[in-house]
């Protein structure tokens, strides 16, 4: 029961009121009413109701309790984008415990050091990851019970299915069969641990972070609300079909799973993440709304232009790394209506994101452009400031800059099992992003670079990303990277690592730093921004959520592999 303070004595709380606390639960409230007949579908394996799907999350969840688990342990899940992964993010915190996404892209050594970080009592594994726990006995101890899946199992047509490993407690449609499809999901306090998963940090040994149920719920009202607002074409809307293009392993899946299911609509998962397979599914079940990082948007444009065909009415929040206007006008030709955002790990995600009203309608295509690269503006409860090296704010007038640093009611509050490091974060009572930004006087963010990547050429700074966005203006450009190198006369210079397109492999490096030279002269870039060299690579190296890998591509220059 909440209490009212208050030291007049006529404001009393009801004996019967109900507090409503601000738990993952209460994101069912709608669809349990207005969606029970809307579908969620995994791909072309299964598809189901909403009301099918809430007796699912219950017998999962009765699962775990005959499991033996309570209030508090932590339930792993190593999986595909699939309908199983969904059911997981509601049973287990509706449970009072942690689910832990683990992010599978990563090798097997930090795999395991996250899963034995986060110490999970069970595990549903996909059987194709099962090689990355090895003999989980041995190397990850704290796992008791493991639920198994196997896609593969499913696709085949009679025949006998194959024997489970000796150490799962059985098949995951099994073991929810057997189980009650009715559970009673008890109110507890909003500020519970919901989740946590580890960021892919470049450096050291990823950092886990953590989200209670109310950062959970605020974090998805807020961009839902921030994307709703939009103008019509570039906004979440009733009739909207979502399939995500970010991992759920990947910061809660930028939350969309618990705001479409919040909202009610019907939702696809893709599994896997293969180009035909996303593109079929987007034009079989007509998805409108989905989210990925610039590397998901080039596979997209890739397929569909092997297809000869054009996305419709296909709405993209674009994150995780900045868009270069090059890609961003080839999805506006391909029918892709996108919109940027930022977030990071540690923020739940979101923080800001495009606004289209009145002002944008009356830009040119060229500053409608510019501007769609940008980093948005601060959604609802965001506060944000520009700090320069001694924490002091600088003006918001698009030219100043400096460390972005946020205040949010959904941001982590701390590095689990590492305090000094959640001490550095949150420095000064602000969380630092490592990211050096300005904003202008309408609140506009745009994010000029990483603290870790900043280029000092001659003493003056280099913003990698401002070179990469006027070098992705040439049509052989698929991808682009800017590093500094190091250079005994100007101390660093800027690089460019470039991936042709397959029909422009004959493009020479002079005619793509021409468009810098062009630049220059027309006051958009310094001088000394203008790399000294292009180099060509069949690839470029990412992150295992698509980021580009600049450390390891500095480290790749040194030992030279390009």
């Amino acid at each position: 029961m909440t209490t009212i303070l208050n030291e007049h004595d006529n404001y009393h709380q009801a004996e019967e009121a109900y507090g409503f606390p601000l738990i993952i639960k209460q994101l069912l409230n709608r669809a349990k009413i207005a969606s029970t007949n809307q579908t969620i579908s995994y791909a072309d394996k299964v598809t189901y109701t909403y009301a099918e799907f809430f007796k699912r999350i219950n017998r999962l969840a009765n699962v775990l309790k005959n499991m033996g688990l309570q209030a508090g342990d932590v339930v792993a899940v190593m999986d595909w984008d699939s309908h199983r992964y969904l059911e997981a993010y509601f049973a287990v915190p509706m449970s009072g415990m942690i689910l832990q996404t683990v992010n599978v892209r990563l090798s097997e050594e930090k795999v395991l050091y996250t899963v034995n970080h986060a110490a999970p009592k069970a595990l549903l594994l996909n059987a194709e990851f099962a090689p990355m726990i090895k003999d989980y006995r041995d190397d990850a101890p704290s796992i008791e019970h493991v639920m198994w899946a196997d896609d593969a199992e499913d696709d085949k047509v009679g025949g006998e299915k194959a024997e489970l490993p000796d150490y799962v407690d059985g098949e995951y449609e099994a073991l929810l069969a057997a189980a009650s499809d009715e559970f009673d999901f008890l109110d507890f306090d909003e500020n519970t641990i919901a989740t946590t998963f580890y960021t892919s940090g470049t450096t050291g040994d990823p950092k886990g972070v953590f989200f209670t149920h109310r950062q959970i719920v605020l974090q998805t009202m807020a961009s839902t609300l921030a994307s709703a607002l939009n103008a019509e074409g570039q906004g979440a809307r009733y009739n909207d079909v979502y399939m995500p293009m970010t991992p759920l392993f990947h910061v809660h899946a930028w939350c969309w799973p618990y705001g479409a299911t919040m909202i009610g609509l019907k939702q696809v998962y893709p599994g896997r993440y293969l180009a035909p397979k996303l593109v079929d599914l987007i034009e079989q079940h007509k998805v409108t709304l989905s989210h990925g990082v610039p590397a998901i948007l080039q596979m997209l444009l890739k397929e569909m232009a092997e297809r000869g065909r054009k996305f419709e009415n296909l709405k993209l929040l674009l994150g995780g790394s900045k868009l270069n206007e090059g890609l961003a006008k080839a999805a506006i030709e391909c029918g892709i209506e996108f919109m940027s955002g930022f977030g990071m790990s540690e923020s739940c995600p979101v923080l800001s994101r495009a606004v289209f009203d009145d002002k944008t309608e009356s830009m040119t295509l060229e500053d409608n452009l510019n501007y769609r690269c940008l980093s948005g503006s601060p959604i609802m409860l965001v506060s944000m400031e520009i700090w320069d090296e001694n924490g002091k704010p600088q003006p918001m007038d698009g030219k100043s800059t400096g460390e972005l640093v946020i205040r949010a009611p959904w941001l982590t509050q701390s590095y689990f099992k590492n305090p000094d490091a959640g001490n550095e974060l949150w420095k000064g009572g602000w969380m630092h992003t490592q990211d050096i930004a300005c904003m202008t006087a309408d609140g506009t963010l745009s994010i000029t670079d990483r603290l870790k990547d900043v280029i000092k050429s001659g003493g003056e700074w280099v913003s990698s990303l401002e070179v990469e966005t006027i070098l992705s203006f040439h049509p052989s450009v698929a991808d682009i990277a800017v590093i500094g190198v190091p250079d005994e006369r100007w101390g660093e210079r800027p690089l460019a690592l470039i991936v042709l397109k397959p029909d422009h492999v004959d493009t020479k490096m002079e005619d793509i730093l021409a468009l810098g030279h062009q630049a220059v002269e027309r006051g958009h870039l310094p001088k000394y921004g203008v790399p000294s060299e292009v180099r060509f690579l069949p690839d470029m190296p990412k992150t295992s959520v698509g980021k580009l890998d600049k450390k390891r591509m500095r480290s790749m220059y040194s030992e030279n592999l390009i």
